[in-house]
């Protein structure tokens, strides 16, 4: 190795060591390190995103409401999570985003195609496939739904159920929008519904999984609801979407538990089922998200 090879190599060494050594000095960090189970090289590596992980928490410690949001990702904060030896980072919505979104999905459950906004041109495309799609439905046909990805407000939601309760409403479709980590945790809180819940998720005609990946995944969560979901409506042809912040790629990662090829392998298998019922279509618009007028009085 060449000598300023080696002495850029210590000197970047140095200063990760010095910037743990100084993030030390504070016992949350200590505490979230010791919490994370990282030996002291691993949590060197990633000192100063574990540094903002503490920096957000606060941020939401004092904050009261969106309006006042502080952190990378509006109504958002970064939590780490540890899958095998490896961390990953991903943004939570806080009580108040919460709030907003049940709030929006009140109203996503009565929203009309009528009511799409086509002023914004990063959602033409998408309105485009909706209006092709909502022509040519067919019950008896087998047709594909959306995997719709992209930004958080970016209005994925508001589209795809704007598209399921006009059909719905119009030509009789029976339709069921799911959000899927909550819809995770009433299954596990309730088992005296489980079979009622998953017949039905798997039989309707078109099921919407709505932000998909947000979700702790666990491999129950994962194989025994998401997967026998996604291979029954695969076998009757069942029309399904999805919305997700995660690209399909991403959502392979977050899927996959553990570091080992058959943990891999599962996660995959997931994803190809997706994409067997699915058109892949990416949606990057603002965030178009109400905020309480509640809020922005206080």
């Amino acid at each position: 190795m060449p000598l300023v090879r080696e002495m850029e190599l210590k000197s970047n060494k140095q200063e990760l060591e010095n910037s743990f050594q100084e993030a030390c000095s504070d016992k949350d960090f200590v505490s979230l390190v010791k919490s994370l189970e990282l030996d002291k090289l691993s949590a060197m590596k990633i000192t100063s995103r574990l540094q903002n992980v503490l920096e957000e928490k606060k941020n939401c410690y004092h904050c009261k409401g969106t309006f006042m949001c502080k952190n990378s990702y509006n109504g958002h904060v970064v939590v780490p999570a540890k899958k095998e030896n490896r961390i990953y980072f991903t943004y939570m919505p806080c009580k108040y985003e919460q709030q907003i979104l049940e709030k929006n999905r009140q109203k996503e459950r009565k929203v009309r195609m009528k009511n799409i906004d086509t002023k914004d041109k990063n959602q033409l495309h998408v309105i485009k496939w909706l209006d092709i799609f909502y022509e040519n439905y067919d019950l008896t046909k087998t047709m594909k739904g959306l995997y719709l990805h992209g930004n958080f407000g970016s209005g994925k939601t508001f589209l795809l159920s704007a598209l399921l309760n006009e059909l719905e409403i119009t030509k009789n479709v029976s339709i069921e929008i799911v959000y899927f980590p909550e819809a995770l945790r009433s299954i596990k809180e309730d088992f005296e519904t489980f079979g009622y819940k998953m017949q039905r998720f798997m039989t309707v005609d078109i099921l919407l999984l709505d932000d998909i990946g947000a979700e702790k995944v666990t491999e129950w969560g994962r194989d025994e609801v998401l997967g026998t979901i996604l291979q029954t409506r695969m076998e009757k042809n069942k029309t399904t979407f999805f919305t997700s912040n995660y690209t399909m790629k991403e959502l392979e990662t977050n899927l996959s538990l553990a570091n080992n090829n058959v943990d891999k392998v599962k996660a995959r298998r997931i994803i190809e089922r997706v994409k067997y019922l699915t058109v892949d279509m990416e949606l990057i618009s603002e965030d178009r998200r109400e905020q309480k007028d509640d809020e922005s009085k206080n």
